[in-house]
C-alpha cells in the first residue's frame, strides 16, 4: 500500500510548478491624472534646447518705436553702417532693456500649446471602448472628406498664421516646475494607494495615511474595464483600470484607476489564484 501511495503524494506536490505560482506579492498602484502629463514637460524640455541652442535675442520696444529699412547708425559720434533699425520712442525706457532668449521659429510655440490642448482634453474626456473606435473613425472620415473638398491648405493656412512663441525661460519653468510635481506624486503620494495580491489574501491602502485592511480572496472577482485609447494607451503606455470585488458577510468594491501594465498584472493575479486553488485541491 505505500508503494502505490507514494506516487501519488509525489504528482501532487509537483502539480503545480514555481513557474507557475508566480510571484508571492503582486503590488498594484492607482496613479492619479498627472502621470499622463509627461508629453507636456518632456516636449517642453525640447522646446527650451532647441530655443537656448537657436542663441536668438528678443528686444522689447514700445508701441510709438518705428522701423527704419535704411537708418544711419552711429556709436559714440562714429558712423558705423546704413542698416534697419528699430527707433525708440522718447518714453521708452532704453535702461531696462532685457534681450530675451527666443527661437526664430512660431511652430515651437504653436506644436507645444497643440500637444498641452490635447493632453487636457484626453485626460479629462474619457472616450472608452466603442467611443474610442468611433471618434477614430470620425477622424478618419473628416481627414478624407477635407482632402476630397481641398480645405486642408485652407485649414494649414489658418494654423500656421498663428505666432505663438514662448522664450527659454518660459519653457524652462513650466517644464521644470510639472516635472517636479510628477515625480514627487508619481514616486511618493501615489504609492500611499495600492493593493497587495497574495496567496489567499488582498490587502488595501484606499487613502494616504490610511492603515491597511486585509481581505479574503475566496471568491474575488477581478475586472479590467474596457479601455480608454487615448488615455490608456497613446499617453499612459498601456495602462488600465482595475475593478475588483470581494465576497463575504461585507463584501466591497474597488476602483483602481490607471494602473501602469494592468494587462500583464492581471495574468499574474490570475496565475496565482489558480495556483492556489490547486493546490487546495490536491491537498
Amino acid at each position: 500500500m505505500s508503494t502505490g501511495s507514494t506516487p501519488h503524494a509525489v504528482v501532487a506536490k509537483s502539480a503545480v510548478t514555481p513557474t507557475q505560482r508566480g510571484p508571492n506579492q503582486i503590488r498594484i498602484v492607482s496613479h492619479c491624472t498627472l502621470f499622463y502629463w509627461w508629453p507636456v514637460w518632456a516636449l517642453g524640455f525640447i522646446m527650451a534646447a532647441l530655443t537656448f541652442m537657436s542663441n536668438q535675442r528678443m528686444v522689447l520696444v514700445d508701441s510709438d518705436s518705428k522701423f527704419y529699412s535704411k537708418a544711419d547708425v552711429r556709436a559714440d559720434g562714429k558712423f558705423i553702417d546704413a542698416r534697419g533699425a528699430w527707433v525708440l520712442s522718447d518714453k521708452a525706457n532704453i535702461s531696462n532693456q532685457e534681450k530675451l532668449r527666443i527661437s526664430p521659429y512660431k511652430n515651437l510655440g504653436v506644436l507645444f500649446s497643440i500637444v498641452l490642448l490635447l493632453v487636457i482634453a484626453i485626460t479629462n474626456v474619457p472616450l472608452r471602448g466603442m467611443w474610442s473606435v468611433i471618434i477614430i473613425v470620425l477622424i478618419v472620415s473628416l481627414s478624407i472628406i477635407f482632402a476630397l473638398l481641398h480645405w486642408w491648405d485652407d485649414i494649414l493656412g489658418y494654423i500656421f498664421v498663428l505666432d505663438i512663441r514662448i522664450n527659454f525661460e518660459g519653457y524652462l519653468l513650466l517644464s521644470t516646475v510639472l516635472f517636479v510635481l510628477w515625480l514627487v506624486v508619481f514616486f511618493f503620494f501615489d504609492n500611499q494607494i495600492y493593493m497587495i495580491f497574495s496567496p489567499g489574501q488582498l490587502r488595501v491602502r484606499q487613502e494616504i495615511g490610511d492603515a491597511e485592511t486585509a481581505y479574503d480572496t475566496t471568491g474575488m472577482t477581478i475586472h479590467k474595464q474596457r479601455s480608454d485609447l487615448f488615455r490608456h494607451w497613446i499617453l499612459g503606455i498601456g495602462s488600465g483600470d482595475l475593478i475588483v470585488n470581494t465576497t463575504g458577510a461585507q463584501s466591497h468594491h474597488f476602483e483602481m484607476p490607471n494602473v501602469l501594465f494592468l494587462g500583464r498584472k492581471v495574468n499574474q493575479i490570475q496565475r496565482m489564484m489558480s495556483s492556489r486553488q490547486m493546490v487546495q485541491s490536491n491537498q
